[in-house]
């Protein structure tokens, strides 16, 4: 589906009526005294932590119950993340996985359960408003369609607390790029190149006044290179470009923003691994050949995908298109103060698409095994299908020294729209009742998400061996028949049904809130309710039949090989979706100001996450109606209740809160099956969890120090798989820190970025552990000249193994397991001229 251009209209209508309404109160504002330039901007410490995102009105967080925190611009520069994932680290109660790169990332929060990749429970925004309505979506995570780059502001985050109201779908937290504005004149532009791999940037952003209460921005940037790992080609191109103007006036604005996004990025997956000692305490090394931190399975020789599509449509792609996300956005923000109310308006409507092209190992061993594996006989023999030993013959025991092959799958999601449009309209009044302040807020939010996309994969053989020269392998039976073709076991995923998908959904959000905070002396108390009605309407089909199909197009069909049984999708087997939802989120909370520096609070809440795609291939649904079987499955609650107390005084802040949180969910989730092969399936659970976060600060002179922590324990409390019930739930660490000392000058800055956790579980099981890492981060910057910064960051110095991702639940009998890791040692130098 699409969305149509008088929804769009219709759903932006309240912003003109907004700013009709506004005009006979309007002044036109004065420009005022010259602004804070871009330079002056950068060499300016702001401590101010207060955040607008998940929240009515902005405070201080020492008069609010909720935990907030904002990383600004100048931070996030010298810090150099290279994902949105890294930058998180450094959040107190978010936890992040960021192994497969620029995105596609996974994100949770407090502890909240993390069953498949993206933010299920965390949403992510961009000034004020989703990215995705969903952001665990299985095709495409909402990560895939936000960059942090030079025109971001500050990144602002909410834990818990109000984000269940303030939000739909984002019962554990908000994180919300803020973009610059204009209020700083001037910009910079900023060149970055990999030291020890190949990528370079440049980054451009430029602001100020135009006149007349006129100001604006512009920013964004450009990158091409082979990327972290080595894949032999170019992984990485392009960039995105945003944009901004305000018209101030003396009881409000009005701003229009854009923001065009087409970028190309690879998806690193889990790749061979030595492993040896026990399930608690293994010991893992990188195979013979491939290095775990620097190399990857795409490859200079691993190019065409061949594949079955709709109807029996045959589909061909270069697998060195990578990923590749597009975005077109435009927005319109308002807020004007009228009669008493301040009335605040935000519209966009983005377009959404790409394509999502993933090497995905799905079972490693021995070159004879998984030859036998995948021809049903021993005895085969291998040959090269394709690189420059294409048709030399292997030989399997000392193949690339490690005598490794893979059964990869050549994974395809086609985008053909992820548009979303969305409204948020909210009125906000300060009464003055009996002594103190209550403030009062009414809203309606408004989205249409679409989900149409494909979905399908390719098994491939493909040798194991580093430097992007690994390759693909044919297997020929001892009869002299071929198990494959160019390299291809089968135009399905392992034989398995239910892999290549095809969703055309529309998920149709209205959701009225409403919130009050009364504040007299040193006490606050507030709270706030929302009502989420969705409606989901669309269809669904994936493959339950296979057919012998001529793939190759040499006329003949091979009985014996992958053509024998090729996944058939018919459309006349698609299901409707025709299901409705609706769900109730309320959250209260009391603060205590003890002191001029201390202050207490306590909160519960609830808030929910409806489903996504994740229940359009479930059994939740009834395939011949479109309607929910198990009404639960519509929507996932969560009930977390908070408390702690923050502390700020002169440079030392301190902010402690514990947590007590309960969830169900229904997802779809990677995990072995009872062969130790990877599949894909439906998981159906309930969890506890708890625990606490730190986040503190201390400044002095040109010294300063940041250290945060998160402290999580829980478990599965019920399961569609009796066999997880009173387990801890995969990778979720006991502790979770980052700690960042710097030292600043007017010269010169140097500093750490210490980020780490501990061991965690591979899988529900809880049999094998994920050991835990600390990687260590170092950082300087140089101003020989004012306007001019040079700088050097080097990630993971040390060149750790962390791990992220196990597929295993124990230790193979093979001594070789796949597992995904964060990128080894990288070193980025970089100038910046701000102007």
């Amino acid at each position: 589906m699409t969305i149509s251009v008088s929804l769009r209209l219709s759903l932006g209508a309240s912003t003109v009526a907004l700013v009709v309404a506004a005009l006979p109160g309007m002044a036109w504002a004065n420009d005022t005294a010259p602004a804070k330039t871009a330079w002056e901007a950068n060499r300016t410490i702001d401590d101010n932590a207060a955040v607008t995102t998940g929240v009515a009105k902005a405070r201080d967080p020492l008069n609010s119950a909720t935990s907030t925190s904002a990383i600004k611009e100048r931070d996030v520069s010298t810090l150099a993340p290279a994902s949105l994932a890294e930058l998180l680290r450094n959040v107190p109660g978010i936890r992040t996985e960021a192994g497969t790169g620029i995105a596609n990332n996974s994100y949770t929060v407090r502890g909240l359960p993390l069953v498949n990749a993206g933010a299920k429970y965390l949403q992510l925004q961009e000034d004020g408003l989703p990215v995705l309505e969903f952001g665990d979506f299985f095709v495409a995570p909402s990560d895939i369609f936000v960059r942090v780059d030079l025109s971001v502001a500050q990144v602002e985050s909410i834990r818990g607390g109000s984000a269940s109201t303030f939000a739909s779908n984002a019962p554990g937290g908000v994180v919300n790029l803020v973009s610059k504005t204009g209020e700083v004149e001037g910009g910079s532009i900023q060149a970055s190149a990999g030291v020890d791999f190949d990528t370079n940037r440049i980054d451009l952003d430029y602001g100020g006044q135009l006149g007349g209460g006129w100001r604006f921005h512009v920013g964004g940037f450009y990158r091409q290179g082979e990327g972290p790992r080595r894949a032999g080609y170019d992984t990485l191109k392009g960039g995105q470009v945003k944009a901004n103007i305000t018209r101030q006036f003396d009881n409000g604005y009005i701003r229009f923003n854009m923001k065009l996004l087409d970028d190309r990025f690879p998806y690193y997956f889990t790749y061979p691994v030595g492993v040896s000692g026990t399930n608690d305490n293994p010991k893992f090394t990188s195979v013979p050949g491939f290095d775990a931190v620097r190399d990857t399975a795409q490859s200079r020789y691993l190019t065409t995908r061949l594949a079955p599509g709709y109807n029996g449509a045959i589909t061909t792609d270069n697998m060195h298109d990578d990923m590749r996300a597009k975005s077109k956005t435009f927005g319109v923000e308002g807020q004007f103060t009228l009669g008493g109310w301040t009335l605040t308006e935000r519209f966009r409507y983005s377009n959404n698409s790409g394509v999502l092209l993933q090497v995905v190992p799905v079972a490693v061993g021995q070159a004879a095994d998984i030859a036998e594996m995948l021809a049903g006989q021993p005895g085969n023999v291998l040959t090269y299908a394709t690189g420059p030993k294409a048709g030399t013959v292997i030989n399997p025991a000392n193949l690339n020294g490690n005598g490794l092959l893979t059964a990869t799958g050549l994974y395809r999601a086609g985008i053909n729209s992820m548009d979303i449009v969305t409204n948020d309209f909210r009125a906000s009044r300060v009464w003055q009742v009996g002594g103190g302040a209550l403030t009062t807020t009414a809203g309606i939010y408004k989205s249409l998400q679409d989900l149409n996309t494909t979905e399908g994969m390719t098994t491939v053989v493909q040798d194991v061996v580093g430097h992007g020269q690994s390759a693909l392998v044919d297997i020929t039976r001892a009869d002299g028949t071929a198990a494959t073709q160019r390299g291809v076991s089968g135009y399905g995923f392992l034989g398995l049904p239910g892999v290549s998908r095809y969703a055309d959904v529309r998920y149709d959000i209205t959701a009225p809130y409403a919130s009050f905070n009364f504040q007299k002396g040193k006490f606050a108390l507030g709270g706030s309710i929302r009502f989420d009605a969705g409606k989901v309407r669309g269809t669904g089909v994936d493959d339950q039949t296979t057919r012998a199909q001529d793939m190759n197009g040499d006329g003949v069909i091979d009985l014996n090989g992958p053509e024998a049984a090729v996944p058939f999708v018919d459309p006349a087997a698609a299901w409707p979706l025709n299901y409705n939802y609706h769900y109730v989120s309320y959250s209260t909370g009391l603060n205590y100001r003890v002191a001029e520096a201390l202050s207490v609070f306590a909160r519960y809440s609830r808030g929910a996450r409806a489903g996504a795609d994740s229940v359009v291939f479930s059994a939740a649904l009834d395939r011949a109606a479109g309607t929910l079987l198990d009404r639960s499955a519509g929507y996932d609650p969560v009930r977390q209740l908070e408390g702690g107390f923050k502390y700020r005084s002169g440079g030392i802040m301190v902010n402690l809160t514990g947590f007590l949180a309960k969830t169900r969910e229904t997802n779809t989730q990677i995990y072995n099956d009872e062969n130790g092969n990877q599949v894909f399936g439906v998981v159906q659970r309930s969890y506890r969890t708890y625990g606490a976060e730190l986040e503190t600060r201390f400044r002095h002179g040109p010294f300063s120090l940041s250290a945060n922590g998160t402290l999580a324990g829980g478990k599965i409390t019920a399961a569609n798989d009796p066999a997880v019930v009173g387990k801890k739930p995969r990778h979720q660490a006991g502790l979770v820190y980052s700690v960042i000392p710097q030292y600043e000058t007017d010269l010169f800055t140097v500093g750490a970025n210490v980020t780490g956790q501990t061991s965690s579980f591979s899988q529900d099981v809880n049999q094998l552990k994920m050991p835990g890492y600390t990687l260590v981060g170092l950082f300087a910057q140089v101003r020989p000249i004012d306007r001019l910064v040079l700088g050097v960051n080097a990630a993971n110095v040390f060149n750790k193994m962390a791990f992220v991702d196990i597929g295993d639940a124990t230790i193979p009998a093979s001594g070789v397991a796949l597992a995904r890791t964060l990128t080894g040692r990288t070193i980025t130098a970089s100038a910046r001229v701000f102007f």
